[in-house]
């Protein structure tokens, strides 16, 4: 039996597997799957509130064959009502699968060095690499290809700007991130990026800086979940930093717009920016349905 694998960080592809994962996830998505979760069961544990992430990966199991079993933070107590290392040995004995979306990444880590199944991080306060997947997937659909392509992140150095960054120069992509004095993704995330490829990092403070290049423009929320006390301080503090129409012409002529969503309109996104003419915002979102199906596919069917 091979090795068990992880999906946590987008590190746990190389480079060259993010780019099949994508070119994977684009084939099927025309194409169709067979039933490689076929008589595999897979466990949903949602620690947060989640649209995108909760139908995404429950439609996708199902579409691939199996069979998920959701369970919510109440149900689990992850590390309260009981130990992470419990948790992980005992759902391993049920399913082949546990995905997890958490507050702590080191709970994800727990969960996956204690359990004998892949764990796929459908969210923690570190990173979102399942959002990254689709994220790619959707600008290989309307750009064509990846590499040589600049994206520009405006906003928080969250953790989908994190994932984003270590994953874009693996395909060949630039990345330059804009945010205010405070708000910066960390030194070592950047330095890591910068190993995985030939794409190039770049951290600035002027969202017109960072979007003069650029062939995608995205943001996300200014304060994440677990971060609501920080609201109104965070809105003072990335005044200037919402992107809107005019912002969006600063870019290259037929730039994308995205966003992860949900959106907080008025803050880091303009109202109407999701139904701007330059927005595949939706597409991108509907895309978690066919990246995760890809992820899936690779760690439990092997493809």
């Amino acid at each position: 039996m091979s090795q068990k694998r992880d999906f946590i960080s987008v590190t746990d592809l190389s480079p060259s597997e993010t780019g099949h994962l994508v070119m994977l996830a684009a084939e099927r998505k025309k194409t169709g799957y067979a039933s490689p979760l076929q008589g595999k069961s897979v466990a949903l544990l949602f620690e947060k509130p989640s649209l995108r992430t909760k139908v995404s990966f429950q439609v996708g199991v199902a579409q691939l064959g199996g069979y998920s079993v959701y369970m919510g933070g109440e149900e689990v107590g992850l590390g309260v009502r009981e130990p992470v290392s419990d948790v992980a040995r005992v759902l391993s004995g049920y399913v082949d699968c546990i995905v997890a979306r958490v507050f702590r990444h080191s709970d994800l880590q727990q969960l996956a060095e204690y359990s004998s199944v892949p764990v796929i991080n459908a969210l923690s306060d570190w990173e979102h690499p399942c959002q990254t997947m689709a994220d790619l997937l959707t600008i290989y659909e309307h750009k064509g290809s990846l590499e040589g392509l600049t994206l520009a992140y405006i906003g928080d150095g969250n953790n989908v700007a994190r994932s984003l960054c270590l994953a874009l120069p693996a395909v060949g992509m630039n990345f330059n991130c804009a945010s205010p004095v405070g708000y910066e993704l960390d030194q070592e995330s950047v330095s890591i990026a910068c190993d995985r490829g030939e794409g190039t990092v770049t951290t600035l403070r002027s969202p017109g800086e960072a979007v003069a290049t650029a062939d995608v423009v995205y943001t996300d929320v200014w304060a994440s979940m677990g971060q609501e006390s920080e609201a109104e301080q965070r809105r003072q503090e990335f005044a200037g930093y919402t992107v809107d129409p005019d912002l969006m012409a600063q870019a290259r002529p037929g730039a994308l717009f995205m966003h992860d969503m949900p959106a907080h309109y008025g803050e880091e996104v303009a109202h109407g920016m999701l139904e701007h003419p330059q927005s595949v915002a939706y597409p991108q979102a509907h895309n978690r349905l066919h990246a995760q199906k890809a992820v899936m596919e690779f760690l439990l069917a092997g493809d």
